[in-house]
């Protein structure tokens, strides 16, 4: 662990072992940290901050451009870690170590543009101020699936509204999370600005920075299950919490696009990280003109994908995170069978060529889904396509919207209206229309609904980290 400057093995000295999710091979040992490990952390965060708050936003933007750098040189070494450690692809997780990068960047330049602003008084003799200030000590959470990338979300806007942090990445990522703090630490980040505590058992170390009176703020990036758990506890302490949670984004195709053309996007996003994304299509509805024509194609390309350790040329499809991960995939599909869908590729778990030594599943591709199914209504997190036709514009809109989740949608269409009535329309803090990429880390990212609170990246990142402060001067 990374505390105050220092690497550090647990209070306890206990350890946990990280394997490496395609063959199941033991890849090394890390700290397990408990409640005293994160105690150290938010003191050590809470000791430094009033001398890293009051820091130039020069100077901050300094140490996250000496970050980028760091990053940039190493990012060859972060993504093979990182497709040992998490499994997706080496292409793959080259583009997350540079997406990763962007945010330090990003936040270099954002930490000079905190501005205030003054506001006309009804008194002749009074002016008004309006000041933003770093919030102060911010705890971090980061998940799994994208070990690189989410912790410089987090970590970057926070140092650069000169607020100090304490991070606890995901138990089956962490050694992605020590070789991005050794980014930080080469960058010259002074000791205690930035601190890390990894565990096996995430809930001592976030009972103790909910329960820490120093720690002003929590982030978190995970389920919507214990998204709400941490916002319920944050909420009886009055803590700023921001959540970046589950996602079950709709993909709609109108029959005025091109069917060849919208299954190829489809397939590269539905099996994105082997469709572990938030921002994973999980119900595609096509426009039955086109139906036929579109699932055609889409399956003919996700037959085609290769599944296996991402290290090896031409592999698209890397490892489910763990058991419980492939158990959930294996019943959603199951449950869809049986109330009626037709598969039409995949549908079963991976064993041949050695696949079995780790947690993988083919492409699948389920036609003809319908409401009652589990996988329309659950987050699949997992390499399944279900495809469902519709008729009409309202009707499709209407279906999209209905879920409980808010984060990422997709519309492909050649009518610039229908285009903007979808976008419109669509209850999701993300609509892509023909783009299958629309996120960047000058572009804010998050949720409606139980998708989350608040936003990251973009001009509205930094805003998660700072306060609003109002003066009043007579005169």
């Amino acid at each position: 662990m990374y505390i105050d400057g220092q690497w550090t093995d647990a209070e306890s000295g206990a350890t946990f072992e990280v394997f490496n999710p395609a063959n199941g091979a033991l890849i090394d040992t890390v700290p397990d940290g408990d409640a005293r490990d994160a105690r150290r952390a938010i003191e050590a965060a809470a000791r430094v901050f009033p001398e890293w708050s009051t820091r130039t936003a020069h100077q901050r933007s300094g140490f996250l451009y000496r970050a980028y750098e760091c990053m940039m040189a190493r990012k060859s070494d972060l993504a093979s870690r990182m497709t040992e450690e998490q499994g997706k692809p080496l292409r793959a997780a080259l583009a997350e170590v540079q997406y990763g990068a962007d945010f330090l960047l990003w936040f270099a330049e954002e930490a000079k543009r905190v501005y205030g602003e003054t506001i006309p008084a009804s008194r002749p003799d009074q002016r008004f101020l309006v000041l933003h200030q770093p919030i102060g000590v911010v705890g971090a959470i980061t998940p799994w699936n994208y070990p690189v990338s989410m912790v410089t979300r987090k970590v970057a806007p926070a140092l650069a509204a000169g607020c100090t942090i304490v991070l606890k990445p995901a138990e089956a990522t962490p050694l992605c999370a020590i070789d991005v703090f050794r980014v930080l630490e080469e960058a010259g980040l002074p000791p205690g600005v930035a601190n890390l505590v990894t565990a096996r058992n995430p809930e001592p170390v976030g009972r103790e920075m909910l329960d820490h009176p120093d720690l002003h703020k929590l982030t978190f990036t995970g389920s919507t299950e214990v998204g709400k758990l941490l916002a319920r506890d944050c909420a009886d302490r009055l803590k700023r919490v921001s959540l970046e949670l589950g996602g079950h984004a709709p993909f709609v195709v109108f029959d005025d696009a091109d069917p060849l053309h919208a299954a190829k996007g489809a397939v590269l996003v539905k099996f994105l990280n082997t469709g572990q994304a938030c921002i994973c299509p999980n119900r595609i509805f096509v426009q039955r003109s086109i139906y036929r024509a579109f699932v055609e194609a889409f399956t003919d390309r996700a037959n085609k994908l290769v599944a296996g350790s991402g290290f090896d040329e031409g592999v698209r499809i890397g490892p489910l995170v763990d058991r419980s991960a492939l158990a959930k995939v294996e019943r959603q599909v199951a449950d869809a069978l049986e109330k009626g869908a037709s598969l039409l590729c995949g549908g079963r778990r991976l064993t041949e060529n050695e696949l079995d030594q780790g947690w993988f599943y083919a492409p699948t591709v389920l036609a003809d889904v319908t409401p009652d199914m589990l996988i329309y209504r659950e987050e699949t997190f997992g390499p399944v396509a279900p495809l469902i036709p519709f008729e009409t514009e309202s009707e499709v809109l209407k279906m999209a919207n209905d879920t409980r989740y808010g984060l990422a949608s997709y519309v492909y269409t050649r009518d610039l209206a229908r285009a903007m009535r979808m976008m419109e329309g669509l209850r999701f803090g993300i609509v892509g229309i023909n783009d299958i990429n629309p996120t960047a880390a000058s572009a804010p990212f998050g949720g409606m609904k139980e998708s989350g609170l608040g936003r990251e990246g973009g001009r509205e990142g930094i805003r998660e980290y700072l306060e609003t402060k109002l003066v009043g001067m007579s005169i």
